[in-house]
């Protein structure tokens, strides 16, 4: 088992506890930063629970790895729920090291109370992203920046502050957040990563379930756009860029140019049916494919097969589903927004452009001019990069010298009230 990897200085069982808002899996990277760790906090030595406000009975808490304390839905954007104070006033204690992941929320406000009134393993920020400054730009957000602003003066500073430290996914976010916002005086910034577990193996049967969701992609070229339909994506860049590369073509290397998948949930929103007519509007029929949400086998089918795997983004924390490309030995074409853009492209596994549309454009571009021989060489780097950069061990390493430091306190601090 994974756990047994680890050399604990620590006393006795580890018990850890990450505190997040959801678990649903449609909210993205932080849940799914959890369930990545699951396998390497689990046995004898170490354990690990979630508290989350989930309607207890949702269809994705069903097959969880671990325990996870589902108190309900929380109410409004905010995630207020009467019971959580009361919970963690009553099962802090029993844990080493608590991790709250996200902010903004009640959930840390309540966090924070209970670590001021008690004596306990105190607890970690985990922001996974909230603290970029791309979130507080007028332009983009000028309500929500003016609310974000208003809040970290009256609550969100004191949750950072009396944190024992906050746990950065990559340098380039410890580097952006200290940038919008005082006062900002973390006691510790300590990068930890957010590694990914190792890919399933690549089967036959994975690139027939995608292609039964994505009929018009069986036996064609494509490129593969993997997440959220969200204006923070650029999809729009994405299928302008995409357009005009079309448009470039004959008519008949048209018929083999590569599709356009763009998948992901969301497609039913506004956003999502503005960005669907402005493909068919702009785009060759047919050639842009719109499969929603990709799990499972079609998830991993679509990204073995893809041609690489494309994402303009104007803001990313981290990327999963551009680590996960890199897995499956998939390049990947990013902007340089992508917080992990140095890393990738230091090991040559990636194309980086500026995320404005002549930028997305030469995405596109420069692919196309790179021979079969460079593509096959970059697919190469892009799995090493990943062995080396983001799996799954390395960052739960990081993350037990953090854990380990905490329990160590933790029992020291039990030993001491026990002897009173």
């Amino acid at each position: 088992m994974p756990h047994s990897k680890f050399e604990s200085g620590a006393p006795n069982t580890v018990k850890l506890l990450h505190v997040i808002g959801s678990m649903d899996p449609c909210g993205g990277g932080p849940c799914q930063f959890i369930r990545n760790l699951a396998p390497w906090f689990a046995g004898p030595d170490h354990n690990m629970e979630v508290v989350c406000l989930d309607d207890p009975k949702s269809a994705y808490l069903s097959n969880e790895p671990l325990p996870v304390h589902a108190l309900g839905t929380g109410r409004g954007s905010w995630n207020y729920h009467p019971s959580l104070l009361s919970w963690f006033q009553e099962h802090l204690p029993r844990f080493d090291a608590v991790f709250l992941n996200g902010l903004w929320q009640y959930p840390g406000l309540a966090l924070s109370k209970v670590a001021r009134s008690r004596s306990g393993p105190g607890y970690y920020v985990i922001p996974h992203g909230m603290l970029d400054p791309w979130f507080q730009r007028p332009a983009v957000r000028p309500w929500k920046a003016l609310r974000n602003w208003i809040y970290w003066k009256a609550i969100e500073h004191r949750v950072v502050s009396q944190a024992k430290g906050l746990l950065f996914t990559c340098g380039e976010e410890r580097r952006l957040a200290r940038l919008p916002f005082r006062p900002y005086v973390p006691r510790r910034e300590l990068v930890v990563g957010l590694g990914l577990p190792e890919p399933p193996p690549r089967q036959p049967r994975m690139q027939t379930v995608f292609e039964k969701k994505c009929p018009a992609c069986a036996g064609q070229r494509y490129f593969l756009f993997l997440g959220r339909i969200h204006p923070k994506k650029a999809i729009d860049l994405l299928i302008k860029a995409y357009a005009a590369l079309c448009q470039s073509q004959t008519s008949a290397s048209r018929l083999a140019f590569p599709r356009l998948v763009i998948a992901g949930p969301d497609g039913e929103t506004a956003y999502g049916q503005s960005m669907q007519s402005l493909g068919a509007e702009i785009c060759p029929a047919g050639s842009i494919v719109w499969p929603g949400m990709l799990t499972g086998d079609a998830k991993w089918g679509a990204l073995y097969n893809c041609e690489a795997f494309v994402l303009p983004s104007h803001q990313e924390n981290f990327g999963i589903a551009v680590v996960e490309a890199l897995a499956c030995a998939r390049p990947v074409m990013i902007s340089n927004q992508v917080n992990i853009w140095r890393e990738i492209a230091e090991q040559g596994a990636a194309l980086v452009e500026t995320d404005d549309l002549p930028g997305t454009t030469r995405l596109f571009q420069n692919w196309l001019n790179l021979s079969p021989a460079a593509t096959a060489s970059m697919a190469a780097r892009a799995r090493r990069c990943f062995q080396g950069c983001f799996s799954g061990e390395l960052a739960a390493r990081n993350l037990w010298s953090v854990v380990s430091a905490s329990a160590n306190v933790a029992a020291t601090t039990r030993e001491r009230i026990n002897q009173l």
